[in-house]
Protein backbone atom coordinates (compact mmCIF):
# COMPACT_ATOMS: atom_id res chain seq x y z
CA UNK A 1 0.00 0.00 0.00
CA UNK A 2 1.25 3.41 -0.72
CA UNK A 3 2.03 5.94 1.45
CA UNK A 4 0.44 9.30 1.18
CA UNK A 5 2.95 10.95 3.57
CA UNK A 6 6.59 9.18 2.61
CA UNK A 7 6.12 8.71 -1.30
CA UNK A 8 7.91 5.33 -2.43
CA UNK A 9 10.30 5.71 -5.07
CA UNK A 10 12.06 2.94 -6.94
CA UNK A 11 15.44 4.25 -8.29
CA UNK A 12 17.46 2.08 -11.17
CA UNK A 13 21.36 1.95 -11.23
CA UNK A 14 21.45 3.46 -7.66
CA UNK A 15 24.95 2.40 -7.89
CA UNK A 16 26.12 4.27 -10.46
CA UNK A 17 27.73 8.07 -11.08
CA UNK A 18 24.14 9.36 -11.79
CA UNK A 19 22.46 7.00 -9.09
CA UNK A 20 24.28 7.90 -6.01
CA UNK A 21 23.30 11.51 -6.80
CA UNK A 22 19.92 10.90 -7.16
CA UNK A 23 19.75 8.44 -3.86
CA UNK A 24 21.16 11.57 -1.81
CA UNK A 25 18.67 13.79 -3.13
CA UNK A 26 15.83 11.43 -2.55
CA UNK A 27 17.26 10.23 1.00
CA UNK A 28 17.61 14.02 1.65
CA UNK A 29 13.89 14.71 0.64
CA UNK A 30 12.52 12.06 3.42
CA UNK A 31 11.27 9.33 0.58
CA UNK A 32 10.91 5.59 1.00
CA UNK A 33 13.28 4.34 -1.61
CA UNK A 34 13.44 0.86 -3.25
CA UNK A 35 16.79 0.50 -4.92
CA UNK A 36 18.43 -1.81 -7.60
CA UNK A 37 22.15 -1.53 -8.86
CA UNK A 38 23.05 -4.82 -10.02
CA UNK A 39 26.84 -4.03 -11.40
CA UNK A 40 27.74 -1.48 -8.46
CA UNK A 41 27.45 -2.51 -5.28
CA UNK A 42 24.78 0.03 -2.78
CA UNK A 43 23.90 -0.04 0.41
CA UNK A 44 20.91 1.62 2.59
CA UNK A 45 22.05 4.46 3.71
CA UNK A 46 18.60 5.69 5.54
CA UNK A 47 15.96 4.22 7.03
CA UNK A 48 12.69 3.48 4.46
CA UNK A 49 15.44 2.11 2.25
CA UNK A 50 15.57 -1.03 0.63
CA UNK A 51 18.30 -2.98 -1.85
CA UNK A 52 16.60 -4.93 -4.66
CA UNK A 53 18.31 -7.58 -6.50
CA UNK A 54 16.95 -6.95 -9.62
CA UNK A 55 18.49 -7.43 -13.08
CA UNK A 56 17.40 -5.49 -16.23
CA UNK A 57 18.77 -8.53 -18.28
CA UNK A 58 16.40 -10.83 -16.74
CA UNK A 59 12.53 -9.65 -16.58
CA UNK A 60 11.43 -12.07 -14.15
CA UNK A 61 13.89 -10.39 -11.30
CA UNK A 62 11.91 -7.17 -11.64
CA UNK A 63 8.17 -8.87 -10.63
CA UNK A 64 7.23 -6.72 -7.59
CA UNK A 65 9.92 -4.42 -7.73
CA UNK A 66 7.58 -1.58 -8.12
CA UNK A 67 4.33 -3.10 -6.29
CA UNK A 68 2.95 0.07 -3.86
CA UNK A 69 5.68 2.74 -5.32
CA UNK A 70 4.69 6.09 -6.09
CA UNK A 71 7.20 6.90 -8.97
CA UNK A 72 10.34 5.23 -10.54
CA UNK A 73 13.38 6.99 -11.49
CA UNK A 74 14.77 4.83 -14.27
CA UNK A 75 18.66 5.76 -14.19
CA UNK A 76 20.25 2.49 -14.93
CA UNK A 77 22.37 2.11 -18.68
CA UNK A 78 24.48 0.24 -20.38
CA UNK A 79 26.99 2.27 -21.60
CA UNK A 80 29.62 0.62 -23.96
CA UNK A 81 30.30 -2.76 -24.71
CA UNK A 82 28.77 -5.76 -26.95
CA UNK A 83 25.52 -4.46 -28.60
CA UNK A 84 24.07 -7.30 -27.35
CA UNK A 85 23.90 -5.80 -24.08
CA UNK A 86 23.29 -2.61 -24.50
CA UNK A 87 19.85 -4.16 -26.11
CA UNK A 88 19.15 -6.48 -23.21
CA UNK A 89 19.39 -3.57 -20.75
CA UNK A 90 18.86 -0.34 -22.65
CA UNK A 91 15.97 -1.67 -24.78
CA UNK A 92 14.51 -4.56 -23.71
CA UNK A 93 14.97 -4.10 -20.09
CA UNK A 94 13.65 -0.89 -19.99
CA UNK A 95 10.85 -2.04 -21.37
CA UNK A 96 10.19 -4.74 -19.43
CA UNK A 97 10.86 -2.24 -16.21
CA UNK A 98 7.92 0.26 -17.89
CA UNK A 99 5.12 -3.00 -18.52
CA UNK A 100 6.14 -4.24 -14.17
CA UNK A 101 5.45 -0.16 -13.48
CA UNK A 102 2.40 -0.53 -15.28
CA UNK A 103 1.18 -3.76 -13.74
CA UNK A 104 2.17 -2.31 -10.92
CA UNK A 105 -0.23 0.84 -11.03
CA UNK A 106 2.81 3.05 -10.14
CA UNK A 107 1.74 7.22 -11.29
CA UNK A 108 4.94 8.25 -13.04
CA UNK A 109 8.12 7.08 -14.78
CA UNK A 110 11.49 9.17 -15.23
CA UNK A 111 13.56 8.09 -17.61
CA UNK A 112 17.24 9.18 -17.32
CA UNK A 113 18.43 9.00 -21.08
CA UNK A 114 20.87 11.70 -22.89
CA UNK A 115 21.61 13.72 -25.60
CA UNK A 116 23.55 11.47 -27.23
CA UNK A 117 20.72 10.26 -28.92
CA UNK A 118 20.69 13.24 -31.51
CA UNK A 119 23.68 11.47 -33.06
CA UNK A 120 26.08 14.22 -34.98
CA UNK A 121 25.63 17.40 -35.82
CA UNK A 122 25.39 21.47 -34.37
CA UNK A 123 23.07 22.34 -31.85
CA UNK A 124 22.26 25.69 -30.89
CA UNK A 125 19.74 26.62 -28.16
CA UNK A 126 17.93 23.19 -29.21
CA UNK A 127 14.43 22.32 -28.27
CA UNK A 128 13.66 18.35 -27.94
CA UNK A 129 10.59 19.07 -30.28
CA UNK A 130 12.91 20.40 -32.96
CA UNK A 131 14.89 17.99 -32.97
CA UNK A 132 15.11 14.05 -34.61
CA UNK A 133 16.90 11.31 -32.96
CA UNK A 134 19.75 9.84 -34.81
CA UNK A 135 21.85 8.01 -32.73
CA UNK A 136 25.21 6.39 -34.52
CA UNK A 137 26.10 4.13 -31.69
CA UNK A 138 24.74 1.10 -30.38
CA UNK A 139 24.56 2.32 -26.78
CA UNK A 140 22.44 5.84 -27.59
CA UNK A 141 20.42 3.35 -30.29
CA UNK A 142 19.20 1.27 -27.80
CA UNK A 143 18.80 4.41 -25.32
CA UNK A 144 16.82 5.65 -28.01
CA UNK A 145 14.52 2.80 -27.71
CA UNK A 146 14.82 2.48 -24.15
CA UNK A 147 12.97 6.49 -24.70
CA UNK A 148 10.39 5.09 -27.03
CA UNK A 149 9.08 2.46 -24.36
CA UNK A 150 8.92 5.21 -21.36
CA UNK A 151 7.00 8.33 -23.75
CA UNK A 152 4.81 5.07 -24.84
CA UNK A 153 3.86 4.60 -21.00
CA UNK A 154 3.04 8.30 -20.73
CA UNK A 155 6.45 8.95 -18.56
CA UNK A 156 8.97 11.40 -18.25
CA UNK A 157 12.61 11.64 -20.47
CA UNK A 158 15.07 13.81 -19.15
CA UNK A 159 18.14 14.26 -21.62
CA UNK A 160 21.29 15.55 -20.21
CA UNK A 161 24.45 16.28 -22.46
CA UNK A 162 27.32 16.35 -20.17
CA UNK A 163 27.49 15.91 -16.75
CA UNK A 164 29.99 16.60 -14.43
CA UNK A 165 30.66 16.52 -10.84
CA UNK A 166 31.69 14.37 -7.71
CA UNK A 167 32.36 10.56 -8.88
CA UNK A 168 33.09 11.94 -12.98
CA UNK A 169 34.84 9.13 -14.76
CA UNK A 170 34.19 10.11 -18.07
CA UNK A 171 34.15 13.97 -18.64
CA UNK A 172 36.60 15.66 -16.65
CA UNK A 173 39.49 13.06 -17.12
CA UNK A 174 38.91 12.36 -20.34
CA UNK A 175 38.96 15.95 -21.35
CA UNK A 176 42.40 16.06 -19.34
CA UNK A 177 44.13 13.19 -20.78
CA UNK A 178 43.16 14.90 -24.56
CA UNK A 179 44.70 18.04 -23.47
CA UNK A 180 47.87 16.59 -22.05
CA UNK A 181 48.62 15.09 -25.55
CA UNK A 182 47.07 17.60 -27.85
CA UNK A 183 49.82 20.37 -28.86
CA UNK A 184 47.91 23.21 -28.99
CA UNK A 185 44.43 24.47 -28.79
CA UNK A 186 42.10 24.57 -32.07
CA UNK A 187 40.81 26.92 -33.38
CA UNK A 188 40.64 28.90 -30.19
CA UNK A 189 37.91 26.45 -28.91
CA UNK A 190 35.10 29.06 -29.52
CA UNK A 191 32.07 26.26 -29.72
CA UNK A 192 29.69 25.97 -26.96
CA UNK A 193 28.69 23.22 -24.66
CA UNK A 194 25.64 22.32 -22.33
CA UNK A 195 26.89 20.73 -18.79
CA UNK A 196 25.38 20.15 -15.94
CA UNK A 197 26.61 18.67 -12.54
CA UNK A 198 24.99 15.30 -10.78
CA UNK A 199 24.12 17.15 -8.19
CA UNK A 200 21.49 19.50 -9.96
CA UNK A 201 20.19 16.40 -12.70
CA UNK A 202 20.06 14.48 -9.21
CA UNK A 203 17.78 17.38 -7.92
CA UNK A 204 16.19 17.63 -11.44
CA UNK A 205 15.40 13.94 -11.43
CA UNK A 206 13.89 13.52 -8.08
CA UNK A 207 11.79 16.86 -8.78
CA UNK A 208 9.66 15.29 -11.67
CA UNK A 209 8.71 12.46 -10.30
CA UNK A 210 7.18 13.78 -7.40
CA UNK A 211 5.93 17.41 -9.22
CA UNK A 212 2.50 17.38 -10.21
CA UNK A 213 1.08 16.03 -13.50
CA UNK A 214 0.06 19.39 -14.06
CA UNK A 215 3.72 21.06 -13.71
CA UNK A 216 4.82 18.49 -16.66
CA UNK A 217 3.71 20.02 -20.01
CA UNK A 218 6.29 17.99 -22.04
CA UNK A 219 7.12 14.46 -22.65
CA UNK A 220 10.67 15.12 -23.32
CA UNK A 221 12.64 17.38 -21.21
CA UNK A 222 16.84 18.95 -21.82
CA UNK A 223 18.92 18.75 -18.64
CA UNK A 224 21.42 21.69 -18.07
CA UNK A 225 22.99 24.68 -17.02
CA UNK A 226 20.83 28.21 -18.19
CA UNK A 227 23.68 29.08 -20.75
CA UNK A 228 25.82 27.20 -21.96
CA UNK A 229 29.75 27.08 -21.42
CA UNK A 230 32.55 28.03 -24.29
CA UNK A 231 34.61 25.26 -24.62
CA UNK A 232 37.56 27.49 -23.69
CA UNK A 233 36.47 28.18 -20.70
CA UNK A 234 36.02 24.30 -19.57
CA UNK A 235 39.49 23.65 -20.90
CA UNK A 236 41.24 26.11 -19.51
CA UNK A 237 39.72 24.88 -16.12
CA UNK A 238 40.18 21.37 -16.47
CA UNK A 239 44.05 22.36 -17.83
CA UNK A 240 44.38 24.72 -14.79
CA UNK A 241 43.24 21.27 -12.66
CA UNK A 242 45.33 18.67 -14.35
CA UNK A 243 48.35 20.98 -14.07
CA UNK A 244 48.76 20.95 -18.14
CA UNK A 245 50.46 23.69 -19.55
CA UNK A 246 49.14 26.27 -21.52
CA UNK A 247 49.42 25.06 -25.57
CA UNK A 248 51.65 28.32 -27.06
CA UNK A 249 49.90 27.62 -30.80
CA UNK A 250 46.29 27.23 -32.65
CA UNK A 251 45.92 24.06 -34.74
CA UNK A 252 43.87 23.95 -37.45
CA UNK A 253 40.50 21.70 -37.26
CA UNK A 254 42.76 19.74 -39.97
CA UNK A 255 46.24 19.42 -38.26
CA UNK A 256 44.05 18.54 -35.13
CA UNK A 257 42.48 15.83 -37.16
CA UNK A 258 45.81 14.65 -38.13
CA UNK A 259 47.03 14.09 -34.45
CA UNK A 260 44.29 12.35 -33.81
CA UNK A 261 44.93 9.79 -36.50
CA UNK A 262 48.12 9.22 -35.60
CA UNK A 263 47.39 8.50 -32.14
CA UNK A 264 44.64 6.38 -32.86
CA UNK A 265 42.54 8.63 -31.03
CA UNK A 266 38.59 9.27 -31.91
CA UNK A 267 37.76 11.97 -34.36
CA UNK A 268 34.24 12.26 -33.04
CA UNK A 269 35.48 12.95 -29.45
CA UNK A 270 37.16 16.05 -30.96
CA UNK A 271 34.70 17.06 -33.26
CA UNK A 272 32.51 17.39 -29.71
CA UNK A 273 34.67 19.92 -28.62
CA UNK A 274 34.99 22.30 -32.05
CA UNK A 275 31.11 21.78 -32.65
CA UNK A 276 28.13 23.94 -30.86
CA UNK A 277 26.35 21.16 -28.38
CA UNK A 278 24.22 23.26 -26.57
CA UNK A 279 20.77 22.62 -25.22
CA UNK A 280 17.76 24.43 -24.45
CA UNK A 281 16.89 23.42 -20.59
CA UNK A 282 14.59 26.40 -19.72
CA UNK A 283 11.49 24.35 -19.82
CA UNK A 284 12.57 21.48 -17.47
CA UNK A 285 14.09 24.40 -14.88
CA UNK A 286 10.67 26.17 -15.17
CA UNK A 287 8.28 23.17 -14.78
CA UNK A 288 10.30 22.02 -11.50
CA UNK A 289 11.02 26.24 -10.26
CA UNK A 290 14.36 25.49 -9.70
CA UNK A 291 17.32 27.65 -10.64
CA UNK A 292 20.24 25.10 -11.15
CA UNK A 293 23.00 27.77 -11.16
CA UNK A 294 26.15 29.04 -14.01
CA UNK A 295 29.21 26.62 -14.15
CA UNK A 296 31.51 28.96 -12.58
CA UNK A 297 29.56 28.70 -9.81
CA UNK A 298 28.95 25.29 -9.56
CA UNK A 299 32.21 23.86 -11.00
CA UNK A 300 34.33 25.73 -8.16
CA UNK A 301 32.48 23.18 -5.67
CA UNK A 302 34.06 19.75 -7.49
CA UNK A 303 37.58 21.77 -8.13
CA UNK A 304 39.19 19.99 -4.91
CA UNK A 305 37.48 16.67 -5.87
CA UNK A 306 38.94 16.89 -8.97
CA UNK A 307 42.50 17.91 -8.46
CA UNK A 308 42.66 14.28 -5.91
CA UNK A 309 41.09 12.39 -8.78
CA UNK A 310 43.28 14.30 -11.94
CA UNK A 311 46.39 13.23 -10.17
CA UNK A 312 46.86 9.69 -10.45
CA UNK A 313 44.84 8.94 -12.99
CA UNK A 314 47.32 10.93 -15.37
CA UNK A 315 50.72 10.29 -13.76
Amino acid sequence: MKNPTKPTVVITGAGGFIGRHVVREAERRGLALRLTAHRSPVRPGAPGTTVVPADLTDPASLHGLCDGADAVLHCAAQIGGPDALCEAVNARGTAALVAEARRAGVGRVVHLSTAAVYGRGTFRRARPQDLDRAPVSATSRTRAAGEDAVLAAGGTVVRPHLVYGEGDTRVVPALARLLRGLPGTVEGWRARVSLITAEDLAHALVSAALAPAERLTAPVYHACHPEPVPWHTLLDTVARLASVPRPRRDLTLDEAHAWCRERGVSRHDLDLLVTDHWFDGTPLWAALDHAPGSFGERFARYESWYRRTLAPTLG
